[in-house]
């Protein structure tokens, strides 16, 4: 039995995707009766079914939902060696460095003032991406380094460079709003914000309490959080330089005595040996101290 191509996996990826032949064709600028005779092929060269065609919408196997999963790892492992080795022969690699806006930001644009006076410092090109999008920049290549506060780890390793307390950000008028201190248990009935693209480590990024999921608004950034908290729609844990540089009468601050203190790491690819990489590192170390 062959194995499967590539194509033929990206065929079937937008084929169960969509569950419409037609769709699909159209998706990837093919003719319909060509993809059909490629899912056939491919059916035949697994020996399984892949589809349920007896009912009047198409419908994925229980080997075809095995496909579609695992299909869709070996087509991300493709595109990011491919990604990886067209900017590895680039006649001039750039070193790409992520973070999003806010803290992070603000450490990445010092470390990469004093990363580019170094003497043979490559080329640099910062992304300026959003919440919890950085892990997932290195991991699929897009990026070779990033500055973040939240990801789970998988495949990246790691360097801390900074931490910080965090305090609860809460609308001006709140009940809590006049105690000197809290703690998280005062925060578990308080709605927290959803952020547009979730990670794992949200419900505890933004309440201190992973147990119980984000129950208020959606946000995209900053400035939308703090609106949302001015609204008394949601209360969210915030590092205390953020809240230094965001003060409004109608939001306030408070410590919060047992929440975890916000964390920033440098990250990137698990096992590289790019010295590029490990000198931005030891910059960002020596801008952190």
């Amino acid at each position: 039995m062959s194995e499967p191509e590539i194509r033929e996996l990206r065929y079937f990826r937008a084929v169960a995707e969509e569950l419409n032949v037609t769709r699909a064709a159209k998706r990837l600028g093919i003719a319909q009766p060509p993809l059909s005779r490629a899912m056939r092929r491919l059916e035949r060269r697994l020996g399984v079914d892949l589809f349920d065609r007896t009912g009047r919408r198409l419908a994925l196997t229980p080997a075809g939902e095995v496909l579609a999963k695992e299909a869709a790892v070996v087509l991300s492992s493709v595109d990011v060696a491919v990604r990886r080795t067209r900017r590895a022969g680039a006649p001039r690699h750039a070193l790409v460095v992520t973070a999003k806006p806010g803290v992070a930001t603000e450490l990445l644009h010092t470390v990469c003032a004093r990363f580019r006076d170094e003497p043979d410092a490559p080329e640099l090109q910062v992304v300026v991406s959003g919440f919890g999008e950085q892990a997932a920049m290195v991991r699929d290549g897009r990026a070779d380094l990033a500055i973040a506060a939240c990801f789970d780890g998988e495949g990246l390793d790691t360097e801390p460079l900074s931490t910080e307390p965090r305090v609860a950000a809460l609308p001006a008028d709140h009940a809590l709003a006049g105690r000197d201190v809290l703690s998280t248990a005062d925060l578990v009935d308080e709605p927290a914000p959803r952020w547009s693209t979730p990670e794992p480590l949200d419900d505890d990024h933004w309440l201190g309490n992973p147990d119980r999921p984000a129950d208020g608004p959606t946000v995209r950034d900053t400035a939308q959080l703090l609106e949302v908290v001015a609204l008394g729609q949601a209360v969210a844990l915030v590092p205390a330089s953020l809240a230094a540089r965001n003060v409004r009468p109608d939001v306030t601050y408070r410590p919060v005595s047992d929440a975890k203190p916000y964390r920033t790491l440098a990250l990137w690819r698990a096992g590289s040996r790019s010295p590029h990489i490990a000198r931005f590192v030891r910059t960002a170390l020596e801008c952190s101290t």
